[in-house]
């Protein structure tokens, strides 16, 4: 009995390596070694030990991340070494200011080298490790008092429950942040949506809620994140002597270290990384609101001491603010091309995400209801990247007596036409169609935008006049303009007339998915219109298609395929195809999927190293969509290997096998000429 005990054990054992070895690989170097399949089956097997032999169960086990019961409330937790908060830095001046002060304390005159951290936007916290296990996670609250949230800590996959190591030091602190990725964000907040829940102002928002829950199994369920970034103490083992050393030990023990962080030679480095960052932020799996710049060497860091509650040694650099405050002074309703009756929000000008901004989006009636926002509230607008800015949420405390409630019309505001909402719809729509010039003008800006035929110097405001003027009232008309009818509509002349005339004529070469999408049949976005071009291969076969034909396509759905089942259903669209076909709009064919295999059939690709500008996961997608075997190992059957940054033993192992091998710029060009980036 006692040998099955011990064989029982060391099964056990041997399980729990396996799948916190494989959680390592997925979550934290995103490069999975087994099928999800399997995974699942090792993780049954050992919940089955352990149910039948509760002693085996163990605090580093990986049952252990799916949470527990739930708290009353947290306890307190003092931090030992205080957490500190950074000073910022809001230029290139401020920042030159710090290594000015920096430098005179040191008395240096040469380069200093420091760490350059992407500071992501998430909720500050501190791991202790006991001879390597986890025995508890707790916020940083005001700096020396934090709140225990262990069981919640216990749920994140990127967080080791023990460290890879056989020898850890007897006493470890480690500080990180915990952040909800943007895919995780979203998925959440549609999934609140749909139940009838609040939703969240920001992925930071996000994270801190949800790592505020005393049930668990909640935080289980959320896709948060953690990053390591330094070490708070440390016993029984010597630290390393600079901090991107020390980085590189808690990646070795397990930890995710965020792949964008970089060394910088001197402070010249620090600022082209500054540009570096702000360039891509927006492409970047996860929000960050700046950059924190550290003096790499440790013992510089200790000479230079601290002020008030905040590093002499380190730094923040602050990205234009993504969110800001300000006064709604109005709203307006305005129409889109398939009909879309949005309200659109006046605002106080206010500077945010790099630009001043005076319109917002208030997307339709629903959301009005939901955010309970009144004209003359003062709200937060959020604008991130190109995205259009949007109100997130009222100050309700800042409300005053003059707020006026926001009345949507009952009919058009252009062509007064009665509005409409559909049943299961929260858009509501203007019903007069290409009576409402709204729409005309709508349809044909959308036409003419860079993604979808690109015709150069037909801007908003001369689409309006051409509309407005009865030049122009469906996008074929645009073929039969007359340099004389051109060069006499305002801010025209001969030079740009000619200039629109020979665009107009370029744009008759374009392609199958292009034009598809140019059509503005709704619900067809680039993806989609590249989706049926591949599956259908002609115009004719598309336009004859049933919706159980559509639905075949990867990525249509019964509504989608609806959608394009009535357009091409109407003579008068069917008419507009003809027109423009006979004014010389021409594509070259495609082969369909079912007459020719994909450019990447039968081929197995690898992922390896970090990305700065597409994430593994969406580069993953896109090869698929190619008809790519994506594999995240390298063996004599990998056709390809693309290595980002820090690709490590399978590029090795690639070349070791004179397998090909591309780097990211060769990839996205690769991709591009697909038409998928």
């Amino acid at each position: 009995m006692v040998g099955v005990d011990q064989a029982v054990r060391e099964e056990a054992a041997i399980l729990r390596q396996q799948l916190n070895d494989h959680n390592h690989l997925y979550y934290v170097l995103d490069d999975p070694s087994i099928p999800d399949a399997e995974y699942d089956r090792l993780m049954r097997k050992l919940q089955q030990l352990e149910s039948e032999h509760p002693t085996l169960k163990t605090a580093d086990s990986p049952t252990q991340r799916v949470g527990g019961e739930p708290l009353e409330a947290f306890k307190s937790v003092v931090h030992e070494v205080p957490m500190l908060s950074l000073d910022n830095a809001f230029s290139d001046e401020d920042l030159l200011a710090f290594h000015r002060r920096v430098t005179e304390r040191l008395k240096l005159s040469g380069p200093l080298a420091y760490v350059c951290e992407p500071k992501l936007d998430g909720v500050a916290v501190s791991l202790l490790y006991q001879d390597g296990v986890l025995i508890r996670g707790a916020t940083r609250g005001d700096g020396s008092t934090g709140e225990n949230i262990t069981e919640n800590v216990r749920t994140i996959n990127s967080i080791p429950l023990k460290l890879q190591t056989d020898e850890p030091p007897s006493l470890l602190e480690v500080r990180g942040e915990i952040y909800l990725p943007r895919t995780g964000f979203e998925k959440l907040n549609q999934e609140a949506k749909a139940g009838g829940g609040k939703l969240f102002v920001n992925p930071r928002n996000a994270a801190a809620g949800s790592l505020r829950q005393l049930d668990s199994k909640i935080t289980a369920s959320r896709s948060l994140e953690m990053a390591a970034y330094s070490l708070g103490r440390i016993e029984g083992l010597q630290p390393p002597k600079t901090h991107s050393k020390t980085l590189v030990l808690l990646k070795g023990w397990g930890f995710l270290i965020n792949p964008h962080v970089e060394v910088a030679g001197d402070i010249n480095d620090c600022l082209s990384y500054y540009q570096k960052l702000l360039g891509i932020r927006d492409q970047l799996p996860c929000d960050i609101d700046g950059i924190v710049y550290k003096v790499d060497d440790i013992g510089l860091q200790q000479r230079l001491g601290f002020v008030a509650r905040a590093p002499r040694w380190a730094i923040a650099r602050k990205f234009p603010a993504q969110e800001e405050m300000t006064q709604l002074l109005d709203v307006e309703f305005q129409v889109g091309r398939t009909g879309a009756v949005t309200p659109v929000a006046r605002l106080e000008p206010i500077f945010v995400g790099g630009v001043t901004v005076s319109n917002a989006t208030l997307h339709n009636q629903d959301e009005v209801v939901r955010l309970g926002v009144k004209v003359g509230d003062t709200v937060i607008v959020r604008r991130a990247g190109d995205v259009i800015p949007k109100v997130v949420k009222v100050v309700l405390e800042k409300r005053p007596a003059t707020a006026k409630e926001i009345i949507f019309p009952l009919h058009c505001p252009v062509c007064d036409s009665p509005v409409e909402r559909v049943e299961g719809e929260v858009v509501t729509r203007c019903s007069g169609g290409l009576v409402c010039s709204a729409q005309r003008k709508q349809a044909i800006k959308h036409y003419a935008s860079r993604k979808a035929m690109d015709i150069e110097g037909l801007g908003d405001k001369l689409v309006d006049q051409l509309v407005d003027q009865n030049l122009v009232t469906a996008v074929d008309d645009l073929y039969g303009l007359k340099l004389d009818q051109l060069a006499g509509l305002d801010r025209m002349g001969n030079k740009s007339a000619q200039n629109l005339l020979l665009a107009l004529e370029a744009s008759k070469t374009t392609t199958l998915p292009r034009f598809l999408y140019a059509l503005g049949i709704r619900e067809v976005g680039e993806a989609t219109a590249r989706s049926l071009a591949k599956h259908f291969g002609h115009m004719a076969a598309l336009q004859q298609a049933s919706q159980e034909d559509l639905q075949e396509v990867s990525d249509v759905g019964p509504v989608v395929a609806h959608f394009v089942h009535d357009f091409f259903a109407q003579s008068e669209n069917v008419e507009i195809v003809h027109k423009l076909s006979d004014a010389g709009i021409c594509w070259p064919d495609i082969v369909s999927d079912g007459d020719q295999l994909l450019p990447l059939a039968g081929q197995t690709w690898v992922l390896t190293g970090g990305m700065d500008v597409m994430g593994r996961s969406e580069a993953k997608e896109k090869l698929q969509q190619l008809g790519a075997k994506v594999a995240g190992s390298v063996s004599v059957k990998t056709d390809c290997v693309v290595a980002g940054a820090g690709a490590g033993s399978k590029l090795k192992k690639a070349e070791e096998l004179d397998i090909r091998v591309l780097d990211e710029a060769a990839l996205l060009e690769f991709l591009r000429k697909n038409d998928l980036f």
